[in-house]
């Protein structure tokens, strides 16, 4: 900061010293034009008491020429210091504007560059005038008698309600770029032989950068999923896990980031072995089907029924055995609300869900799971995911271990999932009997991982909508997916 300060504080002295030095030079100019008025007054007198004879009308025209050519004089005198000072005064601002534009190129420079590699800018300073890149805006799905919802673009009302919840629309938008941008610099460094723990911290590491983590305002919404092969969801190594990502594996990254709560839940699906290219073509395609139906007054059940209709015409041929794509019946899209991950509604991705319908000004997370098993999953392994109950009142904590461990949660999460990795990135130690009372009083709930039968495979691909007054906004698409 001083650096910075120290030119401001030189520039008036600088400026002070040209107008001192203007100054000196205008008032050198006024006592020589004085000076030559005072010898001009002497020759006049010395003209007035000339020998008789002498025109007196003559040597007023000789006085008046003198005085014309003395004022005619000082004027070219005064230009050209005028002159000489203008661009001494244009060399000199063009020296500090020089440095000043240096200084505005900087800004300048600061406002329009680019991400590094690897990304370390934060997207609100890659746009700082806060205007976020837009998702895939999409026009509504027509209604059951055929009519259009275009008029909802064209529509004044419509147009001013989308306006009112600009605000809104900004923070999904800046979290959507975050997550965008995190996960293409994933693509190009994830490979076989990495353990499950150096990749999940190196994709929250470079999250935090992008969001610009500031506590409950920005930040991760919740623990990286690396769920592979037949576990479909809900995995996340903990402290001492030794899993590696090998050549075979099926990987699905889901994270997800937020800006004032507003959460970005998008995920895809990685391989190595072109064998499963089927299987993710299949879910992305299902996945792609639900937000193309997704719509204002759209009945979950009909999402659902569409998105298991495409699922299941694919067939996979792994390893010489040829597999239908399942859905996974029990795992469900969602609807998001702030700082609330699963806030109510649930988007099936089989037919015979609920009759419920989106609404208006609705978020919603369409996530579909494909599997080469039954197209169910069960709790299985060691759980990670926890998540504080969002509607949980004042219930009494007998343990003072509790009681810390719970403010600790409220402090950093809040009502957001957390693994216990973020637990222990926290400095938090031996919180698991504290962890288990939280969970026994119903003050915190554990999400393990989910999985289907071994020897399975399942994939995954998920994507953020906005459904708007004028049109729905696939907030999370990007070029990858």
């Amino acid at each position: 900061m001083e650096e910075v300060q120290l030119p401001r504080a030189a520039e008036p002295q600088l400026l002070n010293g040209d107008w001192t030095e203007e100054r000196e030079d205008a008032e050198s100019v006024r006592r020589k034009r004085r000076k030559k008025k005072r010898n001009n007054n002497n020759n006049n007198t010395i003209r007035t008491a000339a020998p008789a004879g002498t025109n007196e009308a003559e040597g007023d025209d000789v006085e008046a020429g003198g005085v014309g050519d003395v004022t005619k004089q000082l004027e070219e005198q005064t230009l050209e210091e005028r002159e000489k000072a203008e661009d001494a005064e244009e060399d000199g601002d063009e020296g500090e504007n020089s440095a000043g534009k240096k200084k505005r190129k900087k800004r300048k420079k600061k406002a329009s560059k680019g991400q590094t590699d690897p990304p370390s800018v934060p997207i609100c300073e890659l746009y700082p005038s806060g205007d976020f890149p837009n998702g895939e805006e999409c026009e509504y799905p027509p209604s059951k008698d055929g009519r259009s919802a275009a008029w909802r673009s064209t529509s004044e009302e419509k147009r001013a309600m989308d306006r009112a919840n600009e605000e809104m629309w900004s923070d999904f938008r800046q979290a959507a770029e975050a997550h965008r941008q995190v996960r293409s610099y994933v693509r190009t460094w994830i490979e076989p032989g990495m353990t499950m723990i150096d990749i999940c911290e190196k994709l929250e590491d470079c999250s935090r950068r992008l969001i610009k983590e500031n506590g409950l305002r920005a930040g991760l919404a919740f623990p990286t999923g690396c769920s592979i092969n037949h576990c479909a969801a809900h995995y996340t190594p903990n402290a001492g896990d030794p899993t590696v990502l090998r050549h075979d594996d099926v990987c699905k990254i889901d994270f997800g980031t937020h800006i004032n709560g507003r959460i970005i839940d998008c995920a895809f699906t990685v391989t190595f072995n072109p064998k499963f290219d089927r299987l993710l073509e299949a879910v992305r395609d299902a996945t792609n089907t639900g937000i193309r139906f997704a719509g204002i007054d759209v009945r979950l059940c009909d999402v659902g029924e569409t998105i298991q209709e495409v699922m299941e015409s694919y067939e996979v041929e792994i390893d010489g055995k040829t597999y239908q794509v399942k859905p996974i019946r029990n795992l469900n899209g969602h609807s998001i609300g702030p700082y609330r991950i699963h806030s109510g509604k649930t988007v099936p991705i089989v037919k015979g869900g609920e009759a419920t319908r989106m609404e208006e000004g609705e978020v919603y997370a369409i996530e579909t799971f494909g599997s080469t098993g039954r197209g169910a999953v069960h709790d299985d392994m060691e759980c990670s995911h926890y998540m504080k109950n969002f509607n949980v009142g004042h219930v009494p904590i007998r343990l003072p271990r509790a009681k810390h461990l719970l403010n600790v949660i409220n402090e950093n999460f809040g009502t957001l999932a957390f693994c216990r990795r973020w637990l222990d990135r926290l400095g938090e130690s031996k919180y698991l009997m504290a962890l288990k009372n939280l969970c026994d009083l119903g003050i915190v709930d554990p999400y393990p991982p989910l999985c289907d039968i071994k020897g399975s495979y399942t994939a995954q691909y998920e994507h953020t909508i906005l459904l708007r007054p004028t049109c729905k906004e696939v907030v999370s698409r990007g070029d990858d997916y």
